[in-house]
Protein backbone atom coordinates (compact mmCIF):
# COMPACT_ATOMS: atom_id res chain seq x y z
CA UNK A 1 0.00 0.00 0.00
CA UNK A 2 0.91 3.24 -0.92
CA UNK A 3 1.34 6.49 0.89
CA UNK A 4 0.16 9.72 -0.59
CA UNK A 5 1.99 12.40 1.73
CA UNK A 6 1.65 16.40 2.07
CA UNK A 7 5.01 17.19 0.02
CA UNK A 8 6.74 19.89 0.82
CA UNK A 9 5.83 22.55 -1.98
CA UNK A 10 9.35 24.75 -1.03
CA UNK A 11 11.96 25.71 1.57
CA UNK A 12 8.99 27.99 2.88
CA UNK A 13 6.73 25.33 3.76
CA UNK A 14 5.61 24.01 7.01
CA UNK A 15 2.30 22.83 6.39
CA UNK A 16 -0.88 23.31 4.60
CA UNK A 17 -4.76 23.16 4.52
CA UNK A 18 -6.25 20.05 2.86
CA UNK A 19 -9.43 22.07 1.16
CA UNK A 20 -10.72 19.71 -1.44
CA UNK A 21 -10.57 16.07 -2.23
CA UNK A 22 -11.05 15.42 -5.71
CA UNK A 23 -11.04 11.59 -5.50
CA UNK A 24 -12.99 8.63 -2.87
CA UNK A 25 -12.28 5.69 -1.94
CA UNK A 26 -12.36 2.96 -5.06
CA UNK A 27 -11.78 5.73 -7.50
CA UNK A 28 -8.69 4.62 -9.90
CA UNK A 29 -6.36 7.21 -10.28
CA UNK A 30 -3.18 7.52 -12.93
CA UNK A 31 -0.14 9.35 -12.63
CA UNK A 32 -0.42 13.33 -12.84
CA UNK A 33 -3.64 13.16 -12.11
CA UNK A 34 -5.22 16.09 -9.99
CA UNK A 35 -6.57 14.17 -6.70
CA UNK A 36 -6.34 17.06 -3.95
CA UNK A 37 -6.15 20.50 -3.43
CA UNK A 38 -4.21 22.02 -0.83
CA UNK A 39 -4.43 26.00 0.53
CA UNK A 40 -0.98 26.95 1.45
CA UNK A 41 0.60 30.44 2.10
CA UNK A 42 1.02 30.64 -1.47
CA UNK A 43 -2.68 30.12 -2.27
CA UNK A 44 -4.75 27.30 -2.98
CA UNK A 45 -2.39 24.07 -5.19
CA UNK A 46 -3.58 21.07 -6.85
CA UNK A 47 -2.22 18.38 -5.84
CA UNK A 48 -1.10 15.58 -8.35
CA UNK A 49 -0.79 11.82 -8.07
CA UNK A 50 2.57 10.66 -8.87
CA UNK A 51 1.82 6.91 -9.34
CA UNK A 52 -1.57 4.86 -10.64
CA UNK A 53 -3.64 3.17 -8.37
CA UNK A 54 -6.71 2.66 -6.61
CA UNK A 55 -7.68 4.89 -3.71
CA UNK A 56 -7.82 2.93 -0.67
CA UNK A 57 -8.34 5.14 2.10
CA UNK A 58 -9.08 8.81 2.80
CA UNK A 59 -7.50 9.53 5.95
CA UNK A 60 -7.38 13.88 6.52
CA UNK A 61 -10.98 15.11 6.06
CA UNK A 62 -11.13 18.55 4.35
CA UNK A 63 -10.23 21.48 6.52
CA UNK A 64 -7.61 20.21 8.46
CA UNK A 65 -4.29 21.50 8.52
CA UNK A 66 -1.16 18.90 8.55
CA UNK A 67 2.33 19.33 8.45
CA UNK A 68 4.63 18.51 5.59
CA UNK A 69 4.93 14.25 5.52
CA UNK A 70 1.26 13.95 6.84
CA UNK A 71 -0.09 10.96 5.22
CA UNK A 72 -3.70 12.28 3.35
CA UNK A 73 -4.33 9.09 1.74
CA UNK A 74 -3.82 5.27 0.78
CA UNK A 75 -2.98 4.07 -2.46
CA UNK A 76 -3.33 0.77 -3.88
CA UNK A 77 -1.32 -0.04 -7.15
CA UNK A 78 -2.90 -1.44 -10.36
CA UNK A 79 -3.59 -4.96 -9.98
CA UNK A 80 -3.08 -5.07 -6.64
CA UNK A 81 0.60 -4.31 -6.09
CA UNK A 82 1.57 -1.83 -3.55
CA UNK A 83 1.97 1.62 -4.88
CA UNK A 84 5.65 2.66 -3.61
CA UNK A 85 6.78 6.46 -3.48
CA UNK A 86 2.36 7.59 -4.33
CA UNK A 87 3.46 11.04 -3.78
CA UNK A 88 6.74 13.01 -3.32
CA UNK A 89 9.20 12.47 -0.56
CA UNK A 90 8.41 14.56 2.07
CA UNK A 91 11.71 16.83 2.72
CA UNK A 92 10.87 16.70 6.72
CA UNK A 93 9.93 14.47 9.26
CA UNK A 94 6.03 13.20 8.95
CA UNK A 95 3.94 15.26 11.49
CA UNK A 96 1.68 13.73 13.57
CA UNK A 97 -1.57 12.76 12.32
CA UNK A 98 -4.43 15.14 13.20
CA UNK A 99 -7.39 14.40 15.28
CA UNK A 100 -10.35 14.94 12.50
CA UNK A 101 -12.73 17.39 13.17
CA UNK A 102 -15.59 16.86 13.76
CA UNK A 103 -18.63 15.95 11.26
CA UNK A 104 -20.20 19.26 9.88
CA UNK A 105 -23.48 17.56 9.81
CA UNK A 106 -23.52 17.10 13.46
CA UNK A 107 -24.64 20.83 15.36
CA UNK A 108 -21.95 22.94 16.53
CA UNK A 109 -21.16 22.00 20.78
CA UNK A 110 -20.81 25.17 22.49
CA UNK A 111 -17.56 25.61 24.55
CA UNK A 112 -19.23 25.72 27.99
CA UNK A 113 -21.34 22.29 27.21
CA UNK A 114 -17.49 20.27 27.25
CA UNK A 115 -15.56 23.08 29.17
CA UNK A 116 -12.95 23.56 26.64
CA UNK A 117 -12.35 25.08 23.28
CA UNK A 118 -13.69 23.58 20.26
CA UNK A 119 -12.18 21.94 17.29
CA UNK A 120 -13.37 23.78 13.90
CA UNK A 121 -12.83 23.11 10.43
CA UNK A 122 -11.99 26.45 9.13
CA UNK A 123 -9.27 27.75 6.64
CA UNK A 124 -6.46 29.97 8.23
CA UNK A 125 -8.05 33.59 6.07
CA UNK A 126 -10.99 32.64 8.23
CA UNK A 127 -9.14 32.04 11.16
CA UNK A 128 -7.58 35.30 11.03
CA UNK A 129 -10.77 37.21 10.04
CA UNK A 130 -12.30 35.91 12.73
CA UNK A 131 -9.96 36.49 15.49
CA UNK A 132 -9.92 40.12 13.95
CA UNK A 133 -13.48 40.41 14.01
CA UNK A 134 -13.63 39.16 17.59
CA UNK A 135 -15.92 35.84 15.46
CA UNK A 136 -16.37 32.87 17.42
CA UNK A 137 -15.36 30.20 14.87
CA UNK A 138 -18.02 27.71 16.52
CA UNK A 139 -21.22 29.50 15.92
CA UNK A 140 -20.26 30.58 12.19
CA UNK A 141 -22.01 27.77 9.90
CA UNK A 142 -19.53 26.53 7.16
CA UNK A 143 -20.28 26.46 3.58
CA UNK A 144 -16.84 25.84 2.62
CA UNK A 145 -15.86 21.53 1.65
CA UNK A 146 -16.65 19.30 4.06
CA UNK A 147 -18.28 21.63 5.98
CA UNK A 148 -15.17 23.74 6.94
CA UNK A 149 -15.45 27.89 7.33
CA UNK A 150 -14.36 30.24 5.11
CA UNK A 151 -13.40 33.68 5.30
CA UNK A 152 -16.84 34.49 3.66
CA UNK A 153 -18.87 32.78 6.39
CA UNK A 154 -17.30 35.02 9.17
CA UNK A 155 -17.92 37.66 7.03
CA UNK A 156 -21.07 37.05 6.43
CA UNK A 157 -22.11 36.09 10.47
CA UNK A 158 -20.63 39.48 11.38
CA UNK A 159 -22.52 41.22 9.26
CA UNK A 160 -25.61 39.68 10.94
CA UNK A 161 -24.95 40.16 14.39
CA UNK A 162 -26.97 42.16 16.24
CA UNK A 163 -24.35 43.09 19.32
CA UNK A 164 -21.66 44.65 17.34
CA UNK A 165 -21.74 46.65 14.07
CA UNK A 166 -20.55 45.20 10.27
CA UNK A 167 -17.56 45.24 9.56
CA UNK A 168 -15.96 48.70 8.05
CA UNK A 169 -15.89 48.12 3.92
CA UNK A 170 -12.50 48.35 4.67
CA UNK A 171 -12.54 45.28 5.67
CA UNK A 172 -13.75 43.06 2.72
CA UNK A 173 -9.95 43.37 1.72
CA UNK A 174 -8.39 41.73 4.60
CA UNK A 175 -8.67 38.05 3.44
CA UNK A 176 -6.17 39.47 0.33
CA UNK A 177 -3.92 41.56 2.95
CA UNK A 178 -4.06 38.03 4.92
CA UNK A 179 -2.93 36.24 1.94
CA UNK A 180 -0.01 38.58 1.18
CA UNK A 181 1.05 38.71 4.24
CA UNK A 182 1.23 35.34 5.46
CA UNK A 183 3.11 34.68 1.65
CA UNK A 184 5.61 37.76 2.61
CA UNK A 185 6.23 35.82 6.48
CA UNK A 186 7.18 32.34 4.50
CA UNK A 187 9.02 34.27 1.56
CA UNK A 188 11.27 36.32 4.59
CA UNK A 189 11.64 32.62 6.09
CA UNK A 190 13.03 31.17 3.16
CA UNK A 191 14.94 34.13 1.94
CA UNK A 192 16.66 34.33 5.73
CA UNK A 193 17.12 30.92 5.87
CA UNK A 194 19.02 31.08 2.47
CA UNK A 195 21.42 33.99 3.43
CA UNK A 196 21.85 32.27 6.98
CA UNK A 197 22.93 29.23 5.59
CA UNK A 198 24.17 29.27 1.98
CA UNK A 199 27.57 30.63 1.19
CA UNK A 200 26.76 32.64 -1.68
CA UNK A 201 28.77 34.36 -3.77
CA UNK A 202 27.38 36.45 -7.33
CA UNK A 203 28.58 37.48 -10.80
CA UNK A 204 27.20 39.52 -13.72
CA UNK A 205 27.44 40.01 -17.30
CA UNK A 206 26.25 42.69 -19.90
CA UNK A 207 25.09 40.63 -22.31
CA UNK A 208 24.69 42.11 -26.09
CA UNK A 209 20.63 41.44 -27.03
CA UNK A 210 21.25 43.43 -30.60
CA UNK A 211 20.95 39.98 -32.10
CA UNK A 212 18.61 38.44 -30.65
CA UNK A 213 15.85 40.81 -30.67
CA UNK A 214 16.38 42.14 -34.36
CA UNK A 215 16.02 38.15 -34.93
CA UNK A 216 12.79 38.01 -33.02
CA UNK A 217 11.14 41.46 -34.54
CA UNK A 218 11.85 39.35 -37.91
CA UNK A 219 10.42 35.98 -36.73
CA UNK A 220 7.18 37.95 -35.30
CA UNK A 221 6.74 40.17 -38.00
CA UNK A 222 4.04 37.47 -39.93
CA UNK A 223 2.37 36.31 -36.23
CA UNK A 224 -0.18 37.71 -34.57
CA UNK A 225 -0.03 39.50 -31.21
CA UNK A 226 -0.77 36.13 -29.21
CA UNK A 227 1.42 34.12 -31.25
CA UNK A 228 4.84 36.32 -30.87
CA UNK A 229 8.15 35.00 -28.92
CA UNK A 230 8.97 37.33 -26.14
CA UNK A 231 12.50 37.79 -24.94
CA UNK A 232 11.92 36.10 -21.67
CA UNK A 233 11.31 33.01 -23.76
CA UNK A 234 14.99 33.17 -25.37
CA UNK A 235 16.10 33.73 -21.93
CA UNK A 236 14.50 30.77 -20.21
CA UNK A 237 15.95 28.72 -23.12
CA UNK A 238 19.39 30.01 -22.76
CA UNK A 239 20.06 29.57 -19.08
CA UNK A 240 18.56 25.71 -19.70
CA UNK A 241 20.89 24.87 -22.37
CA UNK A 242 23.85 26.95 -20.15
CA UNK A 243 22.60 25.08 -17.03
CA UNK A 244 23.18 21.78 -18.95
CA UNK A 245 26.25 22.67 -20.11
CA UNK A 246 27.42 23.25 -16.68
CA UNK A 247 25.48 21.21 -14.44
CA UNK A 248 27.24 21.90 -10.96
CA UNK A 249 24.50 24.77 -11.28
CA UNK A 250 21.60 23.09 -11.65
CA UNK A 251 20.64 20.43 -8.71
CA UNK A 252 19.93 20.62 -5.24
CA UNK A 253 22.37 20.65 -1.90
CA UNK A 254 20.38 17.96 0.05
CA UNK A 255 22.38 16.14 3.46
CA UNK A 256 25.34 18.09 3.41
CA UNK A 257 26.33 17.13 -0.21
CA UNK A 258 24.91 18.07 -3.69
CA UNK A 259 23.19 16.11 -6.04
CA UNK A 260 22.94 17.05 -9.71
CA UNK A 261 19.43 17.00 -11.42
CA UNK A 262 18.50 14.85 -14.08
CA UNK A 263 16.84 17.61 -15.97
CA UNK A 264 16.78 21.11 -16.13
CA UNK A 265 13.01 22.41 -14.45
CA UNK A 266 13.69 26.37 -14.69
CA UNK A 267 11.58 28.05 -11.73
CA UNK A 268 10.21 31.50 -13.19
CA UNK A 269 9.39 34.49 -10.41
CA UNK A 270 6.37 35.35 -11.25
CA UNK A 271 4.60 38.92 -8.70
CA UNK A 272 1.00 38.63 -8.07
CA UNK A 273 -1.00 41.02 -9.10
CA UNK A 274 -2.12 40.97 -4.74
CA UNK A 275 0.74 41.21 -3.92
CA UNK A 276 3.59 38.30 -3.50
CA UNK A 277 5.71 36.40 -5.39
CA UNK A 278 5.82 32.32 -6.47
CA UNK A 279 8.58 30.19 -8.42
CA UNK A 280 6.60 27.80 -10.13
CA UNK A 281 8.94 25.50 -12.80
CA UNK A 282 8.69 25.02 -16.39
CA UNK A 283 9.85 21.57 -17.03
CA UNK A 284 12.42 20.19 -19.14
CA UNK A 285 13.10 23.97 -20.81
CA UNK A 286 16.41 22.39 -22.30
CA UNK A 287 14.35 20.19 -24.55
CA UNK A 288 11.83 22.74 -25.63
CA UNK A 289 11.49 25.31 -28.84
CA UNK A 290 10.51 28.57 -28.39
CA UNK A 291 6.97 28.29 -29.70
CA UNK A 292 6.44 26.33 -26.87
CA UNK A 293 8.25 27.68 -24.16
CA UNK A 294 5.95 30.47 -25.00
CA UNK A 295 2.75 29.06 -24.88
CA UNK A 296 3.82 27.17 -21.54
CA UNK A 297 5.13 30.55 -19.95
CA UNK A 298 2.25 32.27 -20.83
CA UNK A 299 -0.09 29.83 -19.07
CA UNK A 300 2.05 29.09 -16.01
CA UNK A 301 1.77 33.14 -15.24
CA UNK A 302 -2.05 33.28 -15.89
CA UNK A 303 -2.37 30.08 -13.48
CA UNK A 304 -0.12 31.29 -11.29
CA UNK A 305 -1.54 34.70 -10.66
CA UNK A 306 -5.57 32.67 -10.75
CA UNK A 307 -4.46 30.12 -8.24
CA UNK A 308 -3.85 27.16 -10.20
CA UNK A 309 -0.61 26.25 -9.77
CA UNK A 310 -0.19 22.35 -9.69
CA UNK A 311 2.24 20.84 -6.88
CA UNK A 312 4.49 19.32 -9.62
CA UNK A 313 5.49 23.14 -10.82
CA UNK A 314 6.10 24.18 -6.80
CA UNK A 315 8.48 21.71 -5.83
CA UNK A 316 10.40 20.52 -9.22
CA UNK A 317 12.19 23.33 -9.90
CA UNK A 318 16.01 22.23 -10.41
CA UNK A 319 17.54 26.41 -10.79
CA UNK A 320 15.57 29.64 -10.93
CA UNK A 321 15.35 32.75 -13.19
CA UNK A 322 13.97 36.29 -12.49
CA UNK A 323 13.49 38.69 -14.82
CA UNK A 324 12.60 42.05 -14.34
CA UNK A 325 11.16 42.30 -17.45
CA UNK A 326 10.73 45.69 -19.59
CA UNK A 327 9.58 48.07 -16.69
CA UNK A 328 12.56 46.47 -14.29
CA UNK A 329 15.79 47.99 -12.34
CA UNK A 330 18.58 47.71 -14.76
CA UNK A 331 20.24 44.53 -12.85
CA UNK A 332 19.56 42.28 -9.63
CA UNK A 333 21.16 40.13 -7.64
CA UNK A 334 19.14 37.20 -6.24
CA UNK A 335 18.57 34.98 -3.00
CA UNK A 336 18.58 31.26 -4.15
CA UNK A 337 15.73 29.42 -3.02
CA UNK A 338 17.38 26.34 -0.98
CA UNK A 339 17.59 23.84 -2.03
CA UNK A 340 18.50 25.27 -5.15
CA UNK A 341 21.96 25.76 -5.48
CA UNK A 342 21.60 28.95 -8.50
CA UNK A 343 19.62 31.68 -9.58
CA UNK A 344 19.89 33.98 -12.63
CA UNK A 345 18.60 37.47 -12.64
CA UNK A 346 18.13 39.54 -15.69
CA UNK A 347 17.05 43.15 -15.51
CA UNK A 348 15.94 45.47 -18.22
CA UNK A 349 17.32 45.87 -21.94
CA UNK A 350 18.84 49.46 -21.87
CA UNK A 351 21.04 51.11 -24.50
CA UNK A 352 24.54 51.68 -23.82
CA UNK A 353 27.36 52.60 -25.20
CA UNK A 354 29.76 49.81 -26.50
CA UNK A 355 33.34 49.37 -28.86
CA UNK A 356 31.88 47.56 -32.21
CA UNK A 357 34.84 47.21 -35.26
CA UNK A 358 36.99 49.95 -33.42
CA UNK A 359 33.75 52.37 -33.42
CA UNK A 360 31.38 53.31 -30.61
CA UNK A 361 28.20 53.09 -30.69
CA UNK A 362 24.74 52.30 -28.88
CA UNK A 363 23.74 48.56 -28.46
CA UNK A 364 20.42 47.03 -26.63
CA UNK A 365 22.39 45.25 -23.79
CA UNK A 366 21.16 43.02 -20.38
CA UNK A 367 22.63 42.47 -17.00
CA UNK A 368 22.54 39.24 -16.31
CA UNK A 369 23.53 37.74 -13.09
CA UNK A 370 24.22 34.64 -11.34
CA UNK A 371 23.92 33.63 -7.45
CA UNK A 372 25.37 30.30 -6.83
CA UNK A 373 26.11 28.69 -3.68
CA UNK A 374 30.02 28.46 -3.20
CA UNK A 375 29.66 24.50 -1.48
CA UNK A 376 28.14 23.27 -4.88
CA UNK A 377 30.38 25.90 -7.25
CA UNK A 378 32.98 28.21 -7.87
CA UNK A 379 33.43 31.64 -9.58
CA UNK A 380 34.94 29.77 -12.62
CA UNK A 381 32.27 27.43 -13.14
CA UNK A 382 30.17 30.73 -12.47
CA UNK A 383 31.87 32.19 -15.19
CA UNK A 384 32.07 29.45 -17.33
CA UNK A 385 28.07 29.58 -17.13
CA UNK A 386 27.66 33.20 -17.48
CA UNK A 387 29.76 32.98 -20.55
CA UNK A 388 27.68 30.18 -22.67
CA UNK A 389 24.59 31.94 -21.57
CA UNK A 390 26.22 35.30 -23.05
CA UNK A 391 27.16 33.38 -26.52
CA UNK A 392 23.75 31.68 -26.46
CA UNK A 393 22.14 34.68 -26.45
CA UNK A 394 23.91 36.38 -29.24
CA UNK A 395 22.92 33.05 -31.79
CA UNK A 396 19.06 32.97 -31.14
CA UNK A 397 18.62 30.88 -34.47
CA UNK A 398 20.02 27.81 -32.68
CA UNK A 399 18.04 27.98 -28.99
Amino acid sequence: MGDFLMPSLGADMEAGTLVEWKVKPGDSVKRGDIVAVVETDKGAIDMEIWESGVVEEVLVAPGTRVGVGTVLARVRGIGGAPTEGAAVAPARPAAAMPTPAPSPTKAPVQPSEVGRPVSVRASPVARKLAKELGVDLAQVPGTGPGGAVTHQDVTAFASARTTAPAPAPAQASAPFADRTAAMRRAIAAAMARSKREIPHYYLGSHVDMGRALAWLRERNQSRSVGERILPVALLLKAVALAARAVPQLNGFWQDDGFRPAEAVHVGCAISLREGGLVAPALHDVDHKDLDQLMREFNDLVSRARSGHLRSSELADGTLTVTSLGDRGAESVLGVIFPPQVALVGFGRVIEEPAALDGRIELRPRIAASLSADHRASDGHRGGIFLEKLERLLQRPEEL
